[in-house]
């Protein structure tokens, strides 16, 4: 259990500093231990994706971040995959069955990009530079199985173009109105289509409309405790889509305020929401017909 106030003595000034300064690459959050807390989801997403590893032929991580959530469900899946570039090299049959013969990820923040590469490349994947935004850089039917940790935005048609027939998008995407205590707090009360931008109903007809089948779709709501503001100007610099243009000065006075309200009142309390997507492609494009 992380104290309430880990390091009560040090001024307003001296904590946002040293949350300013701590490097935000990849989504290594471990810097945030006994400053801040947030439960995770029952389903344990890297584990399970793990276990579709296994299954797998070729892999795409969307948005991989530093690559941290893949590294992990790669080595606890017992497989080390192979180098796209060494893909003359046959397999033996045990090998062929269990670990998939291509993984890639993408990444858009050069930051990123670097650090996902250095942790990924020897596990044999590649990591391609992609902008959020653009079209995926890959060949229709190219995957088997798409895994992504909250996509900024999943970009349905996409994700069916490089799927092939029978094949999964399995992901743990952000839901409507995460950490929005904390978000109001600094814009203030959000308007309703900005509260319901991520509703998981909405998401499925989505991935519906781009012609896949959502074979499983759970949602949970999860606590989260900020100890001190030090741990807040991190997570907002970390985490930049929740206060856009997120910088200590701009936003000095709701700073201040949080500060004294967690030094009166104990950790801030806000919950996330996250929701799993089990997708899967048709096996035929064209519907059957009798």
């Amino acid at each position: 259990m992380a104290p309430e106030h880990p390091q009560p003595h040090r001024t307003f000034e001296d904590l946002v500093a040293e949350g300013a300064s701590v490097p935000t690459e990849g989504w290594d959050f471990s810097w945030f231990e006994g400053r801040a807390t947030e439960a995770r989801p029952s389903w344990r997403y890297a584990t399970s994706m793990a276990g579709r590893l296994r299954r797998a032929s070729a892999v795409l991580d969307i948005q991989t971040g530093g690559g941290e959530v893949l590294d992990f469900a790669l080595a606890h899946s017992d497989l080390n995959t192979h180098s796209a570039v060494n893909t003359h090299t046959a397999p033996d049959a045990h090998t062929a069955a269990t670990q998939p013969r291509l993984a890639v990820a993408t990444e858009g923040w050069p930051p990123n990009v670097a650090k996902a590469t250095a942790l990924l490349r020897p596990r044999g994947v590649a990591v391609v530079a992609a902008p959020e935004d653009a079209p995926l850089p890959f060949a229709d039917g190219a995957f088997d199985l798409v895994v992504s940790r909250h996509p900024v935005r999943p970009h349905w048609d996409e994700i069916a173009r490089v799927l092939q027939p029978g094949g999964t998008y399995f992901a743990q995407h952000v839901g409507p109105a995460s950490v929005f205590e904390l978000v109001e707090h600094f814009l203030g009360p959000q308007p309703d289509d900005v509260r319901d931008g991520r509703r998981p109903d909405r998401e499925r007809a989505e991935a519906e409309a781009a012609g896949l089948d959502v074979v499983g779709l759970r949602a949970e709501r999860l606590r989260m405790e900020f100890h001190d503001i030090a741990a807040v100007v991190h997570f907002l610099r970390k985490v930049v889509w929740m206060v856009p243009g997120f910088t200590v000065e701009a936003y000095e006075p709701q700073l201040r305020a949080l500060h004294e309200r967690i030094r009166a009142e104990g950790p801030f309390v806000a919950h996330s929401t996250r929701h799993l997507f089990d997708a899967r492609k048709p096996d035929s494009p064209f519907p059957r017909h009798p």
